[in-house]
């Protein structure tokens, strides 16, 4: 019978482990994030390594390489692939949110020019770039723009206040002009088709308002509910 009841005891204790595992107090310790400088291959014999803010927010799941720049107050949710190997550098401007799934990718020696310097991608203030969206360099997109779920900017410039509506694709060298409407699953390859475009709606620009309002409050938050410290193997931790 003291066999068994030992027996028995440390099989509650196990439960009680495996409970607490299931169930712990804070969030989940595990945050593993790729955050590295470029490989050297012959098409880009360079290295360099992100540079990033110590108010922005880069979830776990993330991984972003390369000359990178991440402004202030940014949010990059989970499983977002930012990979400046090939086409460099990428700028994400204060305040801008990219979303579950979002890829950015840039295309070697083929870049756009802002405010006087080149970028493969150019993110401006305020952004966002919804779920499973696909960014593809050289482009530029302006302040305040919006880029729905599963939208396609490759080889384009967005202006600011834009809206590109989901499953739309803006390609082949065109410019959208500031505050212009995409429509959803609209194919705009063409500069004669940008140039049809209207402007957003009002419903649709306080959709992007109430869209940011959320996103920008989540790094402050986010960082303090992971801890301001992170040990070398990737656990936050507060002490």
């Amino acid at each position: 019978m003291k066999a068994d009841s030992k027996e028995g005891a440390g099989e509650s204790s196990k439960l009680r482990a495996l409970t607490h595992f299931l169930k712990p107090e804070g969030p989940f310790n595990m945050f593993i994030r790729f955050i590295s400088p470029n490989p050297r291959t012959p098409t880009v014999p360079q290295s360099k390594a992100p540079a990033i803010s110590g108010s922005a927010f880069i979830s776990p799941f993330v991984s972003i390489i390369g000359d990178v720049t991440v402004r202030d107050n940014v949010f990059i949710a989970p499983c977002v692939s930012i990979r400046a190997d090939e086409g460099s550098p990428f700028y994400i401007g204060d305040g801008s949110n990219i979303q579950d799934g979002v890829v950015l990718h840039g295309l070697k020696d083929e870049q756009v020019t802002v405010n006087g310097r080149s970028y493969s991608i150019y993110i401006g203030n305020g952004v966002t770039c919804a779920h499973g969206a696909l960014v593809h360099g050289p482009c530029a997109i302006g302040d305040n723009v919006f880029v729905g779920f599963q939208a396609l900017v490759f080889d384009a410039e967005v202006g600011s206040g834009a809206f590109v509506s989901n499953q739309a694709v803006v390609t082949s060298g065109v410019r959208i002009r500031e505050n212009r409407f995409v429509p959803p699953g609209a194919m705009i390859d063409t500069q004669a088709k940008a140039d049809r475009l209207n402007e957003v709606p009002t419903d649709q620009k306080q959709f992007v308002k109430g869209v940011q309002r959320v996103n920008q409050a989540f790094p402050a938050s986010y960082n303090m509910l992971f801890g301001s410290k992170r040990c070398s193997c990737g656990l936050a931790k507060n002490h």
